[in-house]
C-alpha cells in the first residue's frame, strides 16, 4: 500500500538528508524544502499527509510557518511535528498552542522520529469526532451526553472542570495539551480555571481514577496527554 507524502523542513542539508533517507527507507514519499518561505509553497501545493518542521529557520521561522499553514483551510488539517533543540520549552508550548501535533528534540533518534510519526498518523486516523457520546478508552467509559464516568465497570463522581478536563484529554490519547489548551477547553462556564490551578485539578482527577490515574501523564514543561497505550 502507498505511504504517506510527508514535507521534511529544515536549513540543514545533512539533517534533511537524514530524514529523507530514514523515511523512505520505510516507504514514506519525501517532499524537502530548505526554509519556511519553501515550506509553505510546497505545503499548500498539496497533497501532504505530515510535515516534519524545524523551529529555526532563516527568515519565516518555524512558528510563523505553523502559524500560516494553520490559518489556511487548504492545510490547516495537516499534522505537525516540530524539532526543536533542547531547551527550547516556551517555543514548544507556542507551536503546540498554534496547532502543531507533537514534538521532538535535537538531536533525536531516526526511529524514535519514525515512531512519532507513525503514532501521529494513527491518531488522525483514529480522531475521535467531539460529538461523539460516548469514549471507551483503557478502563474508562465517559458518557459525555449524561456526563457519567466508569472506572473499571463502577461510577466515579467528577466535578464539572473535571471531566471537562478527562473528556478532552481521552478524546485524544497521545496528544499533548498545554495548560493553556486545557484551560480554554473549561473556560466560559463560570469555572475560575487558570494554568496553576489545571495541575490541581489534574491532581484530583488522578486520585479519583485510582489505578487509572496513571494512564493522564505529565509532559515536563509543556503540559500533559493521556497514554496512548496501556
Amino acid at each position: 500500500m502507498p505511504k504517506e507524502n510527508i514535507l521534511i523542513v529544515d536549513d540543514e542539508e545533512d539533517i534533511l538528508e537524514l530524514l529523507r533517507y530514514n523515511l523512505a527507507r520505510e516507504g514514506y514519499k519525501v517532499i524537502r524544502a530548505a526554509s519556511g518561505e519553501e515550506a509553505l509553497k510546497k505545503a499548500g501545493s498539496g497533497p501532504g499527509d505530515l510535515i516534519v518542521l524545524d523551529l529555526m529557520l532563516p527568515g519565516i521561522d518555524g512558528l510563523e510557518v505553523t502559524k500560516r499553514l494553520k490559518h489556511d483551510p487548504g492545510t490547516q488539517d495537516i499534522p505537525i511535528i516540530m524539532l526543536t533543540a533542547k531547551g527550547e520549552e516556551a517555543d514548544i508550548v507556542t507551536g503546540l498552542e498554534l496547532g502543531a501535533d507533537d514534538y521532538i528534540t535535537k538531536p533525536f533518534s531516526p526511529r524514535i522520529l519514525i515512531a512519532r510519526i507513525r503514532a501521529v498518523i494513527r491518531r488522525r486516523k483514529k480522531q475521535l469526532d467531539d460529538d461523539t457520546p460516548e469514549i471507551r478508552v483503557h478502563d474508562l467509559v465517559i458518557h459525555s451526553g449524561t456526563r457519567a464516568l466508569l472506572v473499571k465497570g463502577k461510577p466515579v463522581d467528577l466535578t464539572f472542570t473535571e471531566f471537562q478536563v478527562l473528556s478532552l484529554l481521552a478524546r485524544r490519547p497521545g496528544w499533548v495539551f498545554t495548560r493553556s489548551q486545557i484551560v480554554d477547553a473549561v473556560r466560559g462556564e463560570g469555572y475560575p480555571v487558570t494554568d496553576r490551578s489545571v495541575d490541581v485539578q489534574i491532581m484530583g482527577l488522578r486520585k479519583k481514577l485510582g489505578s487509572c490515574g496513571k494512564y493522564i501523564e505529565t509532559v515536563r514543561g509543556v503540559g500533559y496527554r493521556f497514554r496512548e497505550n496501556s
